[in-house]
């Protein structure tokens, strides 16, 4: 008891009613293990630690959500879709279980209004979302077993957002398009990327990206993942007709 009540009393909270009502209105169930659910929504800002000298924060519980999606999406696809290879199953789970898409679900459920943090939420990079999705999947799975966290799954991944031909045509990474298009069909390719603050307050970055020594998309951004990424998309329509079916 010492334990659960040491992060109750860590947390400083004076909703942890609210916190648990909305929750179960969310979750449609009753919540058997507080504390998993409050280790879900604590950041590692809180620089809280249990008797052990364990951090309490819900990176561990994103490692387990991560493994129950992927597990829950593989069983799906494998049964919705009899026809498909190992390739293909592997392609469409990573569309389902995109950070892009985890992201979108955490935005949609508005998980980070529940988050404990001592950071400003509006300074939160974007995958936050994402990564509160899959600790509040972990806790589930560890609070109530596999059947009620698959349910979830299903409630709030599957039913309302997976569409077999929709995820076809979705192109999760068009980086990984290009580069994969590129050793497919032998072409050579380089991203040149450089810095370019220019005027801005943030840091930006500029890229030129090259196929066969031709510059063939330019793109700027906020970092030079993003950079890299504008830019692929931008030769993926030059190019369309012949990666479409890379896709």
């Amino acid at each position: 008891m010492g334990f659960l009540q040491n992060i109750f009393n860590s947390r400083r909270r004076s909703d942890d009613g609210n916190f648990f009502l909305k929750l179960e209105v969310l979750l449609g169930f009753k919540i058997k293990s507080k504390s998993l659910y409050i280790k879900a929504f604590t950041h590692r800002s809180m620089n809280i630690k249990d008797d052990y000298g364990n951090a309490i924060n819900y990176e561990r519980l994103e490692f387990v959500g991560d493994a129950m999606l992927s597990s829950v999406i593989a069983a799906y696809l494998y049964d919705e879709v009899p026809h498909g290879d190992e390739g293909y199953l592997t392609k469409m789970r990573s569309k389902v279980v995109s950070r892009e898409h985890l992201n979108e679900l955490g935005k949609e459920l508005d998980l980070i209004s529940m988050v404990e943090s001592r950071i400003p939420k509006h300074q939160f990079g974007n995958n936050i979302h994402g990564n509160l999705f899959e600790a509040l999947v972990g806790a589930i799975f560890l609070d109530r077993g596999y059947e009620t966290c698959k349910k979830f799954i299903f409630e709030k991944v599957v039913n309302p957002h997976v569409d077999i031909e929709k995820l076809e045509g979705k192109v999760i990474s068009y980086k990984s398009l290009l580069i994969e298009w590129c050793q497919k069909e032998k072409n050579t390719f380089d991203y040149e990327v450089y810095e370019d603050t220019g005027n801005d307050e943030l840091k930006h970055f500029s890229v030129k990206l090259r196929v066969n020594e031709k510059i063939v998309a330019k793109a700027r951004a906020t970092s030079k993942k993003k950079a890299e990424e504008k830019a692929s998309k931008r030769a993926f329509f030059a190019f369309q007709r012949q990666m479409t079916k890379l896709i």
